[in-house]
């Protein structure tokens, strides 16, 4: 009698052995504990989805896009489906606050500066009334009276969304993954995915272990790209590193929340320049977090060795001509990650060919105040629901001619 040996290598046997022993089948899987992760997440847990949330790092981290203690809020917006979007967005806000019991927003006001008869601020202004967003606007004369310690640039108009605010992102982060927790959904951090096979149940392997799911949500921001490969999608996602800085008053309290401080941006005029924002000083006291809306290109596991200080430069220049109570010199600076697309809208579309396979993707530095609002459309996709909003404006055949696919 001939014997045959059939060679399995160690690995391979381990995740065979790990496949076997994980019988447990979830309704659904989401890849990437950030705020849209972790709010899709929440979603699916309370519609009694039996749901499982991973994350590569350890949490609470600051590695990716989600951390950091406040993030503006507004419906200031020049196109349509936003501020529709933002209408239910602020609502969901503030019923994660009663449910969680903790302060999440904080109303401000935003201060938004623009050239007075350029595009972009005429389209906003338009957009504004068209949607009656309580909304004022400041004439030359009047601004300094309403908004001292600002110089308003020549030629400038200003209005403020009196609705727009302060979100304290680290604490909204906790609350829903708490919530998430509550009912019933399970977090596992440290657990890199390592691949994904499609099918009717998505299999998706982690360093640590191999999961099952009916369905499967990408929310993975800079790292997007590199679990898409594993099923056979690249997306047009660049990311950016973000310098977030503060600056220090020379009086305490000049630019603080106390003292009725608004978010401000500052739209720039030319083409290629990017907005300037900023929050009023609070989560550090004497300091105002003042940043460029935009990065150096970098690769999301090599952030730290990004150096380019190009965007504090202008920073500098700004400060020191708009700003005239801070001191031009960033006293701390902090790093975050944006991921853009082209457009600067999302990515929110099932697979072209895995319809069980759901992406959030390219939230371009100004997704976070959305969070609720596209955790529940990315869990109606991922439920196979008819999602509450038309996102025509977010699918990915918009790539057509810059999506790549090896399928």
């Amino acid at each position: 009698m001939q014997v045959r040996c059939v060679c399995v290598s160690e690995e391979s046997y381990e995740r065979e052995l790990k496949l076997e022993m994980s019988s447990e089948v979830y309704d659904c899987i989401i890849v990437g504990a950030g705020i849209q992760g972790s709010c899709t997440a929440y979603q699916l847990a309370k519609n009694k989805q039996k749901s499982l949330l991973l994350e590569q790092f350890v949490l609470p981290h600051s590695r990716g896009s989600s951390h950091g203690q406040t993030r503006v809020i507004r419906k200031t917006y020049e196109e349509d489906v936003y501020i529709q979007m933002m209408h239910e967005s602020y609502e969901l806000w503030a019923q994660l606050e009663r449910e969680a019991g903790v302060e999440l927003y904080r109303r401000t006001g935003l201060l938004v500066m623009g050239p007075e008869n350029g595009e972009g601020f005429s389209r906003l202004k338009a957009t504004m009334q068209k949607h009656n967003i309580p909304t004022v606007f400041l004439e030359k004369q009047e601004f300094s009276q309403h908004i001292p310690n600002v110089n308003l640039a020549d030629g400038n108009g200003a209005l403020i969304d009196t609705f727009a605010g302060v979100l304290y992102a680290d604490r909204a982060l906790r609350a829903v993954q708490r919530l998430f927790q509550s009912c019933g959904g399970v977090i596992k951090d440290r657990e890199k995915v390592i691949d994904i096979r499609p099918g009717a149940e998505v299999t998706v392997t982690t360093g640590s272990g191999v999961y099952r799911g009916r369905s499967l949500v990408i929310t993975a921001g800079p790292w997007a790209n590199t679990l898409l490969t594993h099923i056979g999608l690249q997306l047009p996602l660049k990311v950016v590193k973000i310098n977030v800085c503060y600056w220090k008053e020379k009086i305490p309290g000049t630019y603080s929340v106390s003292q009725s401080f608004p978010c401000f941006v500052e739209m720039e005029p030319k083409e290629g320049e990017y907005d300037i924002y900023g929050l009023p000083s609070n989560e550090y006291p004497g300091l105002m977090k003042v940043c460029y809306h935009m990065g150096s290109e970098t690769e999301p596991d090599e952030r730290d060795k990004q150096t380019d200080r190009g965007d504090i430069d202008i920073l500098v220049r700004y400060v020191t001509r708009r700003l005239p109570g801070l001191v031009p010199v960033p006293a701390v600076v902090e790093s975050c990650m944006y991921t853009v697309t082209p457009d600067h809208k999302f990515v929110l579309d099932s697979h072209p060919t895995y319809g069980n396979i759901i992406i959030g993707a390219g939230f371009s530095g100004h997704g976070f105040k959305f969070g609720p609002i596209i955790g529940k459309v990315l869990s109606q996709l991922a439920m196979g629901q008819v999602p509450s909003y038309d996102l025509s404006p977010f699918r990915i055949q918009r790539f057509q001619s810059h999506t790549r696919s090896s399928l």
